[in-house]
């Protein structure tokens, strides 16, 4: 199969940013991965001298190099030296020193939005990160833009035609980032019954716009300013002082300093939605970064996603400030 027939399959034109970043002998045994599991690819795991992997339809497989998968690693095509080698110029588009600040945080980020995380021997100075060398592995993250995937949740944000402060809990990989990305294209751009505003994205890791070169490759919205590869706390501030925006949308907060910043913002009368690593609202309280914003009672909203009837399903929706549930059922 080549390249070109990739745009001619349903659902899979955005793998081509993907295509290019891997050596021809990679690009083939991927391409020969059997349609109904490569258009659900989430993930393509390189490692030297271990076998090559993807993560598709919840589940991680050996891929064979005539493109077969399995549960076993015996026949998995193996990662050689010239692979990773490879991998790194193209990702690095031959200039690996014009992409430090990249390394440094772990990760590159291509063409279409897609991520490529790197693991490899880090290089300090003074304490501090200062680059990666012998790079030996990397975790290729397809990025994917589902519109709509906000409409079962969008009902329960707004009140009396107002936003409301949110929070969204998840465990990983369960959609948080997809439906984040369209909660920021929904109230940008505006719907019926309620006006679009100003949103502004803080990317700490380049996953919900999805920016290259400056540019977000996903649909965030008429509306919306990125501030991308900022860290969270710097980047709520910056973003108040700078964009004057209605709403922050952020991703996966972690730390004390992203609670202040946040905190901050709600006081400036700026709309908060944001996300945290938790399975429940319980798992939630036990974080005690977590324990202060919800003690603070300053979210209106608090949402869970699952995988209880598929990923991305909306679990719960509790009222902020006495957690009551609001929905009787969850939503796929």
């Amino acid at each position: 199969m080549l390249a070109r027939d990739i745009k001619k399959e349903p659902n899979i034109s955005w793998q081509q940013p993907i295509l290019e970043s891997l050596p021809q002998n990679i690009q083939e045994i991927i391409k020969r991965i059997p349609l109904s599991v490569r258009r659900d690819l989430e993930e393509i795991r390189i490692r030297e001298n271990r076998p090559l992997m993807i993560y598709s339809q919840g589940k991680d497989y050996f891929v064979c190099k005539d493109g077969s998968i399995n549960s076993h690693m015996e026949q998995a095509y193996i990662i050689t030296k010239n692979d990773t080698r490879n991998i790194l110029q193209l990702i690095s588009d031959y200039s690996i020193y014009a992409f430090e600040e990249e390394l440094r945080n772990g990760y590159l980020t291509l063409q279409g939005g897609h991520r490529v995380g790197i693991a490899g021997k880090i290089v300090l100075d003074k304490g501090s990160i200062r680059t990666m060398k012998h790079i030996r592995s990397f975790n290729i993250r397809i990025s994917k833009e589902i519109i709509g995937a906000a409409d079962k949740i969008i009902p329960y944000l707004i009140s009396d035609k107002k936003l409301c402060h949110t929070l969204i809990l998840s465990p990983p990989q369960m959609g948080k980032t997809t439906i984040l990305r369209d909660i920021a294209r929904k109230i940008s751009d505006g719907f019926p019954g309620f006006t679009g505003v100003k949103v502004g994205i803080v990317d700490e890791r380049s996953e919900i716009a999805g920016c290259w070169q400056g540019l977000p490759q996903r649909n965030v919205g008429v509306r919306t300013d990125v501030l991308d590869s900022c860290p969270k706390a710097a980047g709520i501030m910056m973003m108040i002082r700078s964009m004057s925006p209605n709403v922050i949308i952020t991703d996966e907060i972690g730390r004390m300093e992203d609670v202040d910043a946040i905190l901050e913002s709600l006081n400036a009368g700026i709309k908060v939605i944001t996300s945290a690593h938790a399975s429940d609202l319980q798992d939630a309280k036990r974080r005690p970064f977590l324990l202060r914003l919800l003690n603070s009672h300053v979210f209106d909203r608090i949402a869970v996603l699952s995988n209880s009837r598929g990923i991305g399903t909306l679990e719960q929706v509790y009222e902020g400030k006495n957690h009551q549930p609001l929905l009787a059922h969850p939503i796929r």
